[in-house]
């Protein structure tokens, strides 16, 4: 899924003194997820410091942008660079750095590093939240991959179709700073398409026009309907890579029933639902998606969609046997109430595509508590210089009645 909007600071009763703008000396440690390394204030303070536009190693100067002497970690960003890491390059981006644009977390890193930092984050996860055993070689073998642009390469700029700004009084285009409300006037985006499509876009009457998205996978190529403000991968080879990695990891056979759950407008539903040519149900809350889903599973036969929030979808329906369940949530993951209603369908296989790599392995041991392994997993780099990684992970019933 493509990341939400920025998460802005809430107001919060202060816990002591404030140390904002205070610096110190510091070596920075290893990645940690949400886009920053994790270093530790020497003493008296020895304090974790989350610190952004750093690199594991460095040394560095850190500024507080957040912390009193109540918090039990404090928020920093990297303001001069003693030692640099070999990985170190310079941001490609005027507006990256610190006390600038928050959107991207990575600009200062080389493409390939800025891989190899969020493999480390995805395998954390995976083994803190997910319970795997740490020189597993599902774990030692996962690597995060590159996902090149047709005509372009890959130098992980100009990926992002779909782009919102917010306005500075004067009109100028601006980007917010990062857990700020605080405007950055940016005059061009990198990591935005050219051309790319306005978040809000509405037709000359007002109302929001419908967008078309062509997915071509293998020999099949689809048409999508997307409402102009709906969901939609904003990386345009996002399509094609995720739904040909569910189909090669599901592996669907004739005849199998497929759920398709936070469905959006049926993109898996669609090409699932074709290699059964069985009975394949989208389940989707947002209403407006669903009466496009409806029209994009129309050609499948049997197809269904299901609209509503999935978990009261499930509870209150659908109670039969499922072979094959393609899961695709939002950022917080599916969540126990949510896998159990899942497993409690006994499908031989479940696709889970996950945007928040914390949230999939969390998820990952509920899904194991219930006798579903991970069997495998893969990683794909679809927001260059972001810490969003895209995950497709396989999980399938294991002991008597499976597969």
């Amino acid at each position: 899924m493509s990341p939400p909007a920025r998460r802005h600071n809430r107001p919060r009763r202060a816990r002591g003194r404030s140390r904002v703008g205070e610096r110190f000396e510091v070596e920075v440690g290893p990645v940690a997820h949400g886009g920053h390394c994790v270093a530790r204030l020497p003493e008296p303070e020895s304090r974790v410091v989350f610190v952004r536009h750093a690199l594991p190693g460095e040394r560095i100067v850190v500024e507080i942008t957040e912390g009193t002497d109540g918090d039990r970690f404090w928020r920093g960003d990297a303001v001069r660079v003693d030692v640099l890491s070999a990985d170190r390059v310079e941001p490609p981006c005027p507006y990256a750095g610190p006390g600038l644009c928050g959107g991207c977390d990575f600009q200062h890193v080389a493409l390939p590093a800025q891989r190899d930092l969020k493999t480390a984050v995805v395998r954390e996860q995976l083994v803190r939240l997910g319970r795997l055993d740490a020189e597993s070689d599902l774990v030692t073998g996962l690597r995060v991959e590159a996902v090149p642009l047709t005509g372009r390469g890959d130098d992980g700029l100009r990926w992002r179709t779909r782009q919102r700004y917010a306005v500075l009084p004067d009109g100028r285009p601006a980007m917010r700073a990062h857990r700020s409300h605080e405007l950055i006037a940016v005059d061009d985006c990198l990591i935005a398409a050219e051309g790319a499509r306005p978040a809000d876009a509405t037709g000359a009457d007002g109302e929001r026009d419908p967008a078309t998205h062509d997915v071509t996978v293998g020999s099949r190529t689809h048409p999508f309907s997307v409402a102009s403000d709906g969901f939609w991968q904003v990386h345009p080879e996002a399509p094609r890579v995720l739904v040909g990695t569910v189909l090669d990891l599901l592996d669907p056979q004739p005849g199998e029933r497929a759920l398709d759950l936070y469905a959006g407008v049926g993109l898996f539903a669609r090409f699932v639902g074709e290699a059964t040519g069985a009975r394949v149900v989208a389940v989707e809350a947002d209403r407006t998606a669903c009466q496009h889903a409806r029209a994009n599973l129309a050609a499948l036969k049997p197809a269904a969609v299901g609209c509503g929030p999935t978990d009261r979808v499930l509870r209150s329906g659908l109670d039969e046997p499922f072979d094959l369940v393609v899961l695709d949530p939002p950022r917080e993951g599916a969540k126990r109430v949510v896998v159990e209603q899942v497993v409690d369908r006994r499908p031989r296989a479940v696709a889970y595509v996950a945007c928040d790599p914390a949230a999939l392995g969390r998820d990952v041991a509920i899904f194991a508590e219930h006798g579903y392994e991970l069997t495998a997993v893969r990683a794909f780099d679809l927001f260059p210089m972001t810490h969003h990684v895209e995950c497709v992970a396989l999980l399938e019933r294991v002991g008597p009645g499976s597969r």
